[in-house]
């Protein structure tokens, strides 16, 4: 491990130690939420700027803008691809990133800490209790109702889908809201979100069209993923030429990722472009999408597209696609018989039957 990364590794532990402990003898006492129409504007804070981070808390936005229609939100992340992300979002206000080296942007991260503080929220939410700087601008923030992220154990036991990081966030925060007198939430948690608009699904048609020129189905494949996520050209070529094999009327375009590479020697037509929305709107007009996973994996989920994600390494019950046509799947356990199937019945039924899931 380089000096810089351990540096980084040890600045995270400490400041998770500093600020566990930030809003958790903080009680609510008496204090009852009595109008949803009185809430204007409130704050969320996930200081991330990783893609499939800031896809992940769409489903959070979805809720909390349903809950307070009249709000305006405030997003508190870090880089540039929050304004990218969420740019069809009618009720987003502000966008409040801190530069991705902070070090070397001092000014401009002391101005987003000022900033935070001058606005008045009725609401500050931090989506991560173990993110340090979303609870320290949770406790900076002015804000009359100061929600940390805690999580809740009678929850954790009692929702068989608590672990995942996309919903969560949200579980976690209809039990702030109960605490206030909030009427109990049992609704389906949203699924993610891109709002794409009816022109970028057009431009995503014709860009498929003008790569294939014929009326068959798609399948997108994304070969690439960080670090060991990452499988190998070994893997990739083997299940690249299962799916030439078994899916001969169907195109398959391979997504490439920023670094322009491909585990399958660009063996497949591609498709690269830096323009996140761009790449969504591509893989929207497609039938189905497999991939390792990355943000691009979430992206595909964030447009709807039913996603076959592929896991080695993550934590399947925290990461996966969890639409009713989407699935995660463990490559150590499956075998070419399992893939087909899981394929096959969302090519034909649109949604993963229960063997699919029981694997």
């Amino acid at each position: 491990m380089a000096i810089l990364n351990k540096i980084n590794v040890f600045r995270r532990g400490l400041m998770r130690n500093l600020t566990k402990n930030i809003g958790k003898a903080r009680s609510q006492g008496d204090i009852i939420l009595v109008d949803k129409n009185d809430i204007k504007k409130i704050l969320i804070c996930r200081p991330n700027g990783r893609l499939g981070n800031l896809l992940l808390i769409t489903p959070l936005v979805q809720e909390v803008t349903e809950i307070f229609p009249n709000c305006k939100v405030d997003l508190f992340v870090k880089g540039t691809l929050a304004p990218i992300i969420f740019e069809n979002y009618d009720n987003i206000g502000k966008i409040i990133d801190l530069p991705r080296k902070p070090f070397k942007s001092l000014l401009k991260y002391l101005n987003v800490w000022i900033s935070i503080k001058k606005q008045n929220y009725d609401i500050a939410i931090n989506v991560d209790q173990n993110s340090s700087s979303g609870r320290l601008a949770v406790q900076f923030s002015n804000a009359k109702y100061k929600f940390f992220g805690d999580s809740n154990e009678e929850t954790q036991f009692v929702k068989s889908d608590y672990e995942h990081i996309a919903k969560y966030p949200v579980y976690n925060f209809r039990n702030y809201l109960n605490q206030l007198r909030f009427p109990k939430s049992n609704k389906i948690i949203a699924p993610l979100d891109l709002k794409l608009s009816s022109f970028e699904m057009t431009e995503g048609k014709r860009i498929l069209n003008d790569l294939f020129h014929n009326d068959k189905k798609t399948i997108c494949i994304f070969t690439y993923a960080t670090g060991e996520k990452c499988l190998s050209e070994e893997w990739w070529g083997k299940f690249y030429a299962q799916l030439k094999e078994e899916y001969k009327n169907y195109n398959i375009i391979e997504i490439l990722p920023v670094e322009n590479v491909s585990q399958i020697a660009f063996k497949a037509p591609t498709f690269y472009s830096k323009d996140i929305r761009e790449i969504g709107a591509v893989i929207a007009n497609a039938d189905l999408f497999i991939g390792a996973d990355s943000g691009i994996m979430h992206l595909a989920s964030a447009v709807q597209t039913p996603t076959i994600g592929l896991f080695s390494i993550s934590k399947m019950e925290k990461y996966e696609p969890y639409d009713n046509s989407s699935i995660g799947i463990d490559v150590k356990l499956y075998t070419k018989k399992d893939y087909l199937k899981v394929i096959n019945s969302i090519l034909n039924n649109g949604k993963i039957n229960s063997y699919s899931k029981a694997i």
